[in-house]
């Protein structure tokens, strides 16, 4: 029997010219970003082959689509496999990954390890799961990414997931440090690339709905309510709510960092600042204007916080002839 109901066709395929050009941007939008944070940090080169992290939430499925994309396009040749970990959580669906990678004729690997009894056994009942669970599935995928010749491991974390991680450290870790997009492993073995990292997570999760990934809901921590990070993204999307444009400006704070700045010893050389000042030729302030007409102008304070200029006016200085 023929299928022509509306209901057995795919989402993407119902939709009228107005969602379709809505549909047709978001697809750009994110192929667009992906493609510069590949070419930003050099992620994915010629020859490279790239394990893709497949956990079977909307992050991983929209990585994974959006690269087979790139790859067919790509001026550099690459390969492909996809990896899903069974971590043997109870009532996990088997057959749904399998079903779905084998649907789009490629590489994949189901890589069978049972992290959820050590992660149930180890952690008190009521407890934060997440940090051990992904320690264990870490440790798992780096060392079979080695075993089947992959040189590159992407995983699905986007710009929400940095700005969230970013001021998890800060709130809770006194330290200054997120993901980076790109990340060469401590045994130098491995390196981890975030494709994702330009997108916004209400991008994906719209294109995820619109594909009609087959989604699988993480029962090990997604009960936790109270977890830190759902703390921090709620009050991201409060802050986004009053100040659209907010989680943007602080992702982009992470790459527009001015190390003399800030306060770390390590990062910077403050204690040589006075020897640095004596060695200069400008040992003494130069008479270059009027100082009494300067005098009743405020001095610059480097406590103010710098903001871009709105208009071309105010970026630039008129002289009348």
């Amino acid at each position: 029997m023929s299928q022509t109901s509306s209901e057995s066709k795919p989402l993407t395929e119902t939709l009228d010219q107005k969602q379709r050009t809505e549909f047709n941007k978001l697809s750009k939008r994110l192929r667009r970003n992906v493609g510069k944070a590949i070419e930003d940090y050099q992620m994915i080169e010629e020859g490279d082959k790239v394990m893709v992290c497949l956990s079977g939430g909307k992050d991983s499925y929209a990585m994974l689509d959006i690269l087979l994309g790139l790859q067919r396009s790509a001026p550099i040749h690459f390969d492909i496999v996809a990896v899903n970990m069974d971590q043997k959580q109870p009532g996990f669906p088997e057959h749904i990954l399998p079903a779905y990678l084998e649907g789009l004729g490629i590489n994949y690997h189901i890589l069978e390890k049972d992290t959820y009894s050590v992660v149930k056994e180890k952690v008190p009942e009521g407890k934060t799961t997440c940090a051990l669970c992904s320690r264990l599935r870490r440790g798992s995928l780096y060392g079979y990414a080695e075993s089947i010749g992959a040189n590159k491991i992407a995983v699905g974390h986007h710009r929400d997931d940095i700005v969230e991680t970013l001021l998890l450290n800060m709130f809770y870790g006194a330290k200054l440090k997120s993901m980076p997009p790109k990340l060469l492993s401590d045994d130098k073995k491995n390196i981890v690339i975030r494709p994702l990292a330009y997108c916004k997570e209400t991008d994906i999760a719209e294109y995820a709905r619109l594909k009609e990934f087959p989604i699988i809901p993480c029962n090990l921590c997604g009960s936790q309510e109270n977890l830190q990070r759902q703390n921090i993204k709620k009050m991201l999307i409060d802050w986004e709510k009053e100040q659209p444009g907010r989680s943007e400006n602080i992702f982009r704070s992470i790459a527009n960092i001015a190390p003399s700045q800030l306060a770390d010893t390590e990062l910077f050389d403050f204690k040589s600042l006075q020897q640095q000042q004596q060695r200069s030729h400008l040992g003494e302030r130069l008479p270059l204007f009027n100082l009494d007409a300067a005098s009743a102008q405020d001095v610059d304070d480097d406590t103010v916080i710098e903001t871009a200029t709105n208009t071309l006016e105010d970026a630039v200085q008129s002289f009348q002839p």
